[in-house]
Protein backbone atom coordinates (compact mmCIF):
# COMPACT_ATOMS: atom_id res chain seq x y z
CA UNK A 1 0.00 0.00 0.00
CA UNK A 2 0.96 3.43 -0.68
CA UNK A 3 0.19 5.48 2.42
CA UNK A 4 0.49 9.16 0.76
CA UNK A 5 -2.48 10.48 0.47
CA UNK A 6 -4.23 8.20 2.88
CA UNK A 7 -6.54 8.96 5.48
CA UNK A 8 -4.81 7.34 8.86
CA UNK A 9 -6.07 6.87 12.14
CA UNK A 10 -3.44 6.88 14.97
CA UNK A 11 -4.47 6.16 18.53
CA UNK A 12 -2.52 7.30 21.46
CA UNK A 13 -1.10 9.64 19.27
CA UNK A 14 -0.90 12.67 22.20
CA UNK A 15 1.91 9.82 23.69
CA UNK A 16 5.76 9.36 23.14
CA UNK A 17 5.84 6.43 20.24
CA UNK A 18 2.33 7.81 18.76
CA UNK A 19 3.58 11.53 18.78
CA UNK A 20 7.05 10.81 16.82
CA UNK A 21 4.39 8.29 14.68
CA UNK A 22 2.07 11.21 13.84
CA UNK A 23 5.09 13.16 12.76
CA UNK A 24 6.37 9.99 10.40
CA UNK A 25 2.88 9.53 8.85
CA UNK A 26 2.62 13.26 7.98
CA UNK A 27 6.21 12.76 6.18
CA UNK A 28 4.36 10.37 3.86
CA UNK A 29 2.26 12.00 2.84
CA UNK A 30 -0.86 11.02 4.86
CA UNK A 31 -3.72 12.95 6.03
CA UNK A 32 -3.42 11.83 10.16
CA UNK A 33 -6.99 11.64 12.54
CA UNK A 34 -4.96 11.68 16.24
CA UNK A 35 -7.03 10.14 18.60
CA UNK A 36 -5.94 11.87 22.05
CA UNK A 37 -7.75 11.20 25.68
CA UNK A 38 -10.15 13.57 26.23
CA UNK A 39 -9.50 15.90 29.08
CA UNK A 40 -10.94 18.66 30.29
CA UNK A 41 -7.42 20.77 30.03
CA UNK A 42 -7.99 20.34 26.20
CA UNK A 43 -4.58 18.41 26.19
CA UNK A 44 -3.08 16.95 23.12
CA UNK A 45 -0.39 15.74 24.97
CA UNK A 46 2.75 15.80 23.29
CA UNK A 47 1.26 16.84 19.99
CA UNK A 48 1.01 20.66 21.78
CA UNK A 49 4.75 20.54 21.26
CA UNK A 50 4.73 19.97 17.69
CA UNK A 51 4.98 23.29 15.00
CA UNK A 52 2.20 24.92 14.43
CA UNK A 53 2.16 24.20 11.28
CA UNK A 54 2.63 20.65 11.85
CA UNK A 55 -0.44 20.61 14.17
CA UNK A 56 -2.67 22.60 11.63
CA UNK A 57 -2.24 19.68 9.16
CA UNK A 58 -3.95 17.08 11.60
CA UNK A 59 -7.35 16.17 12.38
CA UNK A 60 -7.63 16.03 16.48
CA UNK A 61 -10.51 13.29 17.71
CA UNK A 62 -10.45 13.72 21.20
CA UNK A 63 -12.22 10.50 22.98
CA UNK A 64 -11.48 7.59 25.30
CA UNK A 65 -10.29 4.13 23.37
CA UNK A 66 -12.72 2.28 26.31
CA UNK A 67 -15.90 3.83 24.45
CA UNK A 68 -16.86 1.93 21.54
CA UNK A 69 -19.06 4.51 20.02
CA UNK A 70 -16.44 6.98 20.18
CA UNK A 71 -13.84 4.68 18.82
CA UNK A 72 -16.10 4.13 15.91
CA UNK A 73 -16.83 7.55 15.19
CA UNK A 74 -12.87 8.38 14.91
CA UNK A 75 -12.59 5.08 12.47
CA UNK A 76 -14.98 6.63 9.79
CA UNK A 77 -13.22 6.76 6.63
CA UNK A 78 -9.76 5.90 7.32
CA UNK A 79 -7.85 3.83 5.32
CA UNK A 80 -5.35 2.50 7.75
CA UNK A 81 -5.63 2.29 11.63
CA UNK A 82 -2.30 2.38 13.92
CA UNK A 83 -3.15 1.32 17.48
CA UNK A 84 -0.78 2.65 19.85
CA UNK A 85 -3.15 3.54 22.64
CA UNK A 86 -2.92 1.86 25.82
CA UNK A 87 -1.84 2.07 29.80
CA UNK A 88 1.86 0.70 29.48
CA UNK A 89 3.44 1.26 32.57
CA UNK A 90 4.15 -2.24 35.04
CA UNK A 91 4.34 -1.25 38.32
CA UNK A 92 0.95 0.57 38.09
CA UNK A 93 -0.44 -2.35 36.95
CA UNK A 94 0.63 -4.15 39.95
CA UNK A 95 -2.46 -2.34 41.70
CA UNK A 96 -4.82 -1.16 39.13
CA UNK A 97 -5.03 -4.33 37.01
CA UNK A 98 -8.63 -3.62 36.37
CA UNK A 99 -7.83 -0.08 34.08
CA UNK A 100 -4.63 -1.98 32.43
CA UNK A 101 -7.65 -4.71 31.41
CA UNK A 102 -10.43 -2.17 30.10
CA UNK A 103 -7.89 -0.16 28.19
CA UNK A 104 -5.49 -2.48 26.55
CA UNK A 105 -7.83 -5.70 26.40
CA UNK A 106 -11.69 -4.00 25.90
CA UNK A 107 -9.68 -0.46 23.96
CA UNK A 108 -8.26 -3.26 21.74
CA UNK A 109 -11.48 -5.02 21.02
CA UNK A 110 -13.08 -1.62 20.21
CA UNK A 111 -10.73 -1.05 17.52
CA UNK A 112 -11.07 -4.65 16.07
CA UNK A 113 -14.85 -4.31 15.97
CA UNK A 114 -14.99 -0.59 14.50
CA UNK A 115 -12.18 -1.88 11.53
CA UNK A 116 -14.50 -4.82 10.59
CA UNK A 117 -17.80 -3.23 10.69
CA UNK A 118 -16.11 -0.36 8.78
CA UNK A 119 -13.91 -2.64 6.36
CA UNK A 120 -11.08 -0.64 7.07
CA UNK A 121 -8.14 -1.91 4.29
CA UNK A 122 -5.21 -2.22 7.47
CA UNK A 123 -5.05 -2.31 11.16
CA UNK A 124 -1.92 -2.56 13.04
CA UNK A 125 -2.10 -3.40 16.65
CA UNK A 126 0.46 -2.42 19.13
CA UNK A 127 2.14 -5.54 21.33
CA UNK A 128 5.02 -5.51 23.48
CA UNK A 129 8.46 -7.03 23.77
CA UNK A 130 7.46 -7.73 27.18
CA UNK A 131 4.60 -10.32 26.32
CA UNK A 132 7.82 -12.93 26.04
CA UNK A 133 8.53 -12.50 29.36
CA UNK A 134 12.39 -13.11 30.45
CA UNK A 135 13.98 -14.67 27.26
CA UNK A 136 14.36 -18.64 26.86
CA UNK A 137 16.30 -18.45 23.61
CA UNK A 138 17.89 -15.48 22.32
CA UNK A 139 17.65 -13.84 19.65
CA UNK A 140 14.13 -14.02 20.19
CA UNK A 141 11.26 -14.57 17.28
CA UNK A 142 7.68 -14.07 16.91
CA UNK A 143 7.92 -18.10 18.00
CA UNK A 144 8.86 -17.16 20.94
CA UNK A 145 6.53 -18.46 23.98
CA UNK A 146 4.58 -15.92 25.64
CA UNK A 147 4.81 -15.26 29.37
CA UNK A 148 2.40 -13.02 31.05
CA UNK A 149 5.09 -11.52 33.91
CA UNK A 150 2.93 -8.60 34.96
CA UNK A 151 -0.69 -7.48 34.81
CA UNK A 152 0.40 -4.88 32.31
CA UNK A 153 2.27 -7.58 29.96
CA UNK A 154 -0.86 -9.96 29.86
CA UNK A 155 -3.13 -7.45 29.52
CA UNK A 156 -1.20 -7.36 26.03
CA UNK A 157 -0.87 -10.63 25.37
CA UNK A 158 -5.02 -10.80 25.56
CA UNK A 159 -5.12 -8.00 23.37
CA UNK A 160 -2.74 -9.55 20.95
CA UNK A 161 -4.49 -12.64 20.63
CA UNK A 162 -8.11 -10.52 20.06
CA UNK A 163 -6.50 -8.96 17.13
CA UNK A 164 -4.70 -12.82 15.97
CA UNK A 165 -8.68 -14.13 16.27
CA UNK A 166 -9.97 -11.38 14.59
CA UNK A 167 -7.30 -12.23 11.30
CA UNK A 168 -8.52 -15.43 11.34
CA UNK A 169 -12.45 -15.54 12.13
CA UNK A 170 -12.94 -12.34 10.39
CA UNK A 171 -10.20 -11.90 7.71
CA UNK A 172 -9.36 -8.51 9.56
CA UNK A 173 -6.54 -7.26 7.71
CA UNK A 174 -4.77 -6.81 10.85
CA UNK A 175 -0.74 -7.19 11.68
CA UNK A 176 0.62 -7.00 15.50
CA UNK A 177 3.51 -5.12 15.57
CA UNK A 178 5.92 -5.74 18.53
CA UNK A 179 8.66 -3.12 19.48
CA UNK A 180 11.27 -4.14 22.16
CA UNK A 181 12.21 -1.33 24.45
CA UNK A 182 11.94 2.12 22.19
CA UNK A 183 13.52 5.02 23.94
CA UNK A 184 13.76 8.90 23.05
CA UNK A 185 12.97 12.00 23.15
CA UNK A 186 9.49 12.55 25.01
CA UNK A 187 9.49 9.75 26.33
CA UNK A 188 7.66 8.84 30.21
CA UNK A 189 9.61 9.35 33.15
CA UNK A 190 8.12 5.74 33.98
CA UNK A 191 10.57 4.39 31.93
CA UNK A 192 14.35 3.59 33.07
CA UNK A 193 16.09 5.90 30.38
CA UNK A 194 14.26 8.99 31.04
CA UNK A 195 14.43 8.27 35.06
CA UNK A 196 18.41 8.32 34.62
CA UNK A 197 18.57 11.19 32.40
CA UNK A 198 16.15 13.82 34.73
CA UNK A 199 17.87 12.68 37.52
CA UNK A 200 21.20 13.77 36.09
CA UNK A 201 19.98 16.77 34.61
CA UNK A 202 18.26 18.09 37.77
CA UNK A 203 21.65 17.52 39.84
CA UNK A 204 21.23 14.17 41.44
CA UNK A 205 24.71 13.41 42.57
CA UNK A 206 23.13 9.89 43.77
CA UNK A 207 20.28 8.25 41.25
CA UNK A 208 18.12 6.27 42.59
CA UNK A 209 17.35 3.02 40.37
CA UNK A 210 16.18 -0.33 40.62
CA UNK A 211 17.21 -3.81 39.19
CA UNK A 212 20.68 -3.45 37.36
CA UNK A 213 21.59 -6.78 35.72
CA UNK A 214 18.40 -6.56 33.08
CA UNK A 215 19.52 -6.44 29.72
CA UNK A 216 17.35 -4.67 26.95
CA UNK A 217 17.24 -4.08 23.41
CA UNK A 218 16.75 -0.28 22.64
CA UNK A 219 15.29 1.23 19.54
CA UNK A 220 15.71 4.39 18.62
CA UNK A 221 11.89 6.11 18.56
CA UNK A 222 12.23 7.61 15.30
CA UNK A 223 13.29 4.38 14.03
CA UNK A 224 10.50 2.42 15.25
CA UNK A 225 8.06 5.07 13.77
CA UNK A 226 9.43 3.90 10.56
CA UNK A 227 9.36 0.45 11.29
CA UNK A 228 5.70 1.06 12.01
CA UNK A 229 5.60 2.97 8.40
CA UNK A 230 6.68 0.25 7.27
CA UNK A 231 4.63 -2.58 7.80
CA UNK A 232 1.10 -0.45 6.87
CA UNK A 233 2.89 -0.78 3.59
CA UNK A 234 3.90 -4.01 3.09
CA UNK A 235 0.71 -5.84 1.86
CA UNK A 236 1.95 -9.12 3.27
CA UNK A 237 1.91 -8.11 7.00
CA UNK A 238 -1.78 -9.06 7.52
CA UNK A 239 -2.05 -11.87 9.83
CA UNK A 240 1.75 -11.60 11.07
CA UNK A 241 3.15 -10.90 13.98
CA UNK A 242 6.01 -8.51 13.86
CA UNK A 243 9.04 -7.53 16.15
CA UNK A 244 10.86 -4.09 15.82
CA UNK A 245 14.13 -4.72 17.26
CA UNK A 246 17.86 -3.96 16.93
CA UNK A 247 19.49 -7.09 17.64
CA UNK A 248 21.34 -5.70 20.04
CA UNK A 249 21.49 -6.22 24.13
CA UNK A 250 23.03 -3.95 27.18
CA UNK A 251 22.13 -4.07 30.63
CA UNK A 252 20.71 -0.99 32.68
CA UNK A 253 23.61 -0.90 34.51
CA UNK A 254 25.38 -0.25 31.98
CA UNK A 255 23.26 2.44 30.32
CA UNK A 256 23.68 3.91 33.78
CA UNK A 257 27.74 4.20 33.23
CA UNK A 258 26.87 5.97 29.83
CA UNK A 259 24.83 8.60 30.34
CA UNK A 260 26.62 9.29 33.61
CA UNK A 261 29.40 9.73 31.56
CA UNK A 262 27.53 11.91 29.46
CA UNK A 263 26.13 14.05 31.96
CA UNK A 264 27.56 13.89 35.58
CA UNK A 265 30.85 11.22 36.15
CA UNK A 266 30.47 12.14 39.84
CA UNK A 267 27.39 10.85 40.11
CA UNK A 268 26.62 7.56 41.94
CA UNK A 269 24.07 4.40 42.21
CA UNK A 270 22.04 4.11 45.04
CA UNK A 271 19.39 1.46 45.44
CA UNK A 272 15.68 2.35 46.09
CA UNK A 273 13.57 -1.01 46.71
CA UNK A 274 10.59 0.50 45.64
CA UNK A 275 11.92 0.54 41.98
CA UNK A 276 12.57 -3.17 42.06
CA UNK A 277 10.40 -5.32 40.44
CA UNK A 278 8.91 -8.51 42.43
CA UNK A 279 11.56 -11.17 41.55
CA UNK A 280 9.26 -13.57 39.24
CA UNK A 281 7.85 -10.58 37.70
CA UNK A 282 11.08 -9.08 36.19
CA UNK A 283 11.93 -9.73 32.30
CA UNK A 284 15.48 -10.24 33.31
CA UNK A 285 16.45 -10.23 29.75
CA UNK A 286 15.30 -8.78 25.96
CA UNK A 287 17.12 -9.57 22.74
CA UNK A 288 14.99 -9.13 19.73
CA UNK A 289 14.97 -11.07 16.20
CA UNK A 290 13.70 -8.85 13.54
CA UNK A 291 14.58 -10.81 10.50
CA UNK A 292 10.87 -11.00 9.66
CA UNK A 293 10.68 -6.88 9.43
CA UNK A 294 13.93 -6.89 7.17
CA UNK A 295 12.74 -9.53 5.09
CA UNK A 296 9.27 -8.03 4.62
CA UNK A 297 10.47 -4.45 4.43
CA UNK A 298 13.64 -3.98 4.13
CA UNK A 299 13.55 -2.14 7.53
CA UNK A 300 17.06 -1.15 9.74
CA UNK A 301 18.08 1.03 12.52
CA UNK A 302 18.85 4.13 11.28
CA UNK A 303 20.26 5.19 14.46
CA UNK A 304 22.90 3.34 16.96
CA UNK A 305 22.16 3.02 20.70
CA UNK A 306 24.82 5.51 21.22
CA UNK A 307 23.58 8.12 18.93
CA UNK A 308 19.93 7.69 20.13
CA UNK A 309 21.34 8.32 23.23
CA UNK A 310 23.31 11.29 22.53
CA UNK A 311 20.08 12.82 20.68
CA UNK A 312 17.98 11.95 23.98
CA UNK A 313 20.56 14.04 26.66
CA UNK A 314 20.29 17.02 24.44
CA UNK A 315 16.73 16.88 23.85
CA UNK A 316 16.62 16.51 27.22
CA UNK A 317 18.45 19.76 28.01
CA UNK A 318 16.20 21.81 26.78
CA UNK A 319 14.70 23.95 29.66
CA UNK A 320 11.49 23.54 28.64
CA UNK A 321 11.75 19.84 28.09
CA UNK A 322 13.24 19.42 31.32
CA UNK A 323 10.63 21.32 33.39
CA UNK A 324 8.13 19.09 32.44
CA UNK A 325 9.75 16.15 34.10
CA UNK A 326 9.01 15.50 38.04
CA UNK A 327 12.83 14.28 38.84
CA UNK A 328 12.66 14.20 42.60
CA UNK A 329 9.61 11.70 42.56
CA UNK A 330 9.19 7.63 41.63
CA UNK A 331 6.86 7.98 38.26
CA UNK A 332 4.49 5.15 37.76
Amino acid sequence: MNLRGKKVLVTGADGFIGSHLVEELLAEGCRVKAFVYYNSFNSWGWLDTLPKATRARLEVFAGDIRDPNGVRRAAEGCDVIFHLAALIAIPFSYHSPDSYVDTNIKGTLNILQAARDLKTKKVLVTSTSEVYGTARYVPIDEAHPFQGQSPYSATKIGADRLAESFYRSFNLPVTIVRPFNTFGPRQSARAVIPTIITQLLCGEKKLKLGALAPTRDFVYVKDTAKGFAAIAKCDKAAGQEINIATGKEISVGDVVKKLIALINPAAVLTADKQRVRPAKSEVERLLGDSRKLRRLTGWKPGQTFDQGLAETVEWFRRPENLARYKSDIYNL
